[in-house]
């Protein structure tokens, strides 16, 4: 895109101003938005990383602290200076290898380190399954809808069915 000021140069500054529900977008070159003063924003900046911009987190991690030897998530590989670095654990192992120094920080953020969860009441209907007795009799119950209704197929494997249970008998 061609700096919407000079015409000439591409643009490289886009600026984008809400004002009142009112949205405009301006496309300069790096000469032109130096000139309207636009420069760059954090430029007399250290460069920030996501764990200095939130107060550090993580602690506050001496890199010398760290020591020589780098331990390593045997599942993502990440160190524990990578998670300070990202400001993100890479996976559930690291959090059980690096517990102990993750531990102050998440207890900070959520006011404990360990997670309990929520306890949730369930009430558990037992249910007696019906005795043989009771079984035959749902089933006798049935065979007798069936015949009423036509449905003859039913009614024969029903039939069948009592027979088996009560042993062969009335074959």
């Amino acid at each position: 895109m061609v700096c919407q000021n000079c015409g000439k140069a591409q643009a490289t500054t886009h600026i984008k101003r809400v004002v009142n529900g009112d949205t405009t977008e301006h496309h300069l070159c790096a000469r032109c938005a130096g000139d309207l003063g636009y420069t760059d924003m954090f430029s007399g900046f250290a460069p920030l990383s996501l764990s200095d911009f939130f107060g550090d987190l993580l602690g506050d991690v001496n890199k010398k602290s760290l020591g020589t030897k780098v331990v390593r998530c045997p599942k993502c590989g990440n160190s524990f200076n990578d998670i300070v670095r990202e400001s993100q654990v890479g996976c559930a192992e690291c959090y059980r290898l690096f517990f102990d120094k993750l531990a102050p920080s998440i207890e900070r953020i959520h006011g404990r380190a360990l997670h309990s969860g929520k306890k949730i009441e369930v009430t558990v209907e037992e249910k007696n399954e019906p005795t043989k007795e009771e079984r035959i009799a749902q089933l006798k119950s049935t065979l007798q809808d069936a015949v009423e209704k036509q449905e003859f197929e039913l009614a024969a494997k029903l039939r069948d069915e009592i027979r088996d249970m009560e042993g062969g008998e009335n074959a």
